[in-house]
């Protein structure tokens, strides 16, 4: 057994989305090292409801659907599957997202040589809707002097560099809840001011010198392409920029103070 969990965060339903769970999945069940369990966390409206009735599941995979009654929000579907896991480790997958095929092997051997880590963190291959290759994420870590010991997150690299991605990163459950989980408050920096908080609380935080994952920028109607985009939910320069400077105040608390922009 793995001892890791994979949790999978699902807002709404559509032919597109239904395509992406399907690769996805696939890419958990072409892993050599399996999770013990796949949670799929969903948002409890009709739509969704309607169509995991009816969802076929690989039988390789012990998968549940939970629905996530009244919270619709990203941060809020993952710790409802956090609260689930059972098992010593979990990962969050994004459903436009995919795990590289020896991800989780790879992790199981990282596992065994450094037994005092919280969370590892996988090189991520950014694509756009076209599979076009953009860049890489998590990847800064390996450069020579960029942060205190090579290959390692801290708390004052993060203050001075943002771009780091936790989807697909193997998390100790029991590190993850120690420190509050994710904010549902911080809205564009929720990811950022999750791992300021974490190396503040001195957890060991390590990229995998290996490609683990691929990432889905900025696909149309994701969150952050409704950030950027959607007329309802764009967010200004200027709150980009409050929200990054939120993040680098609130990681001293482990609790969510529901900060809202412009109060």
């Amino acid at each position: 057994m793995s001892d890791i969990s994979v949790i999978i965060p699902i807002n709404e339903i559509n032919e597109t989305i239904k395509g992406y769970l399907v690769k996805c999945v696939e890419s958990i069940n072409k892993q050599s090292v399996k999770p013990d369990k796949v949670y799929v966390v969903h948002a409890d409206t009709k739509e969704v409801n309607e169509f995991f009735k009816t969802w076929e599941t690989p039988e390789e995979l012990n998968i549940e659907v939970v629905v996530n009654k009244d919270k619709t929000d990203f941060c809020s579907q993952v710790n409802c599957g956090v609260e689930k896991v059972e098992t010593e480790w979990f990962s969050v997958l994004e459903v436009d997202d995919e795990y590289a095929k020896s991800w989780f092997k790879n992790t199981k051997t990282y596992m065994e040589a450094y037994d005092d880590v919280d969370i590892f963190l996988p090189l991520v291959v950014d694509v756009d809707e076209g599979h076009n290759f953009l860049g890489f994420t998590n990847e800064s870590i390996w450069a020579m002097k960029f942060s205190e010991k090579m290959g390692e997150l801290d708390n004052n690299t993060l203050l001075n560099y943002q771009n780091y991605q936790t989807s697909g990163a193997i998390i100790k459950k029991e590190s993850y809840v120690s420190v509050g989980m994710l904010k549902s408050s911080m809205r564009l920096t929720f990811v950022y001011e999750f791992l300021l908080r974490a190396t503040y609380n001195d957890f060991r935080i390590m990229t995998i010198p290996k490609i683990g994952y691929k990432h889905m920028n900025m696909r149309e109607n994701s969150l952050f392409w409704d950030y950027k985009n959607d007329p309802k939910e764009k967010i200004s320069p200027e709150e980009a920029a409050f929200w990054v400077e939120q993040a680098k105040k609130e990681y001293f608390f482990t609790y969510d103070r529901a900060i809202e922009y412009g109060n």
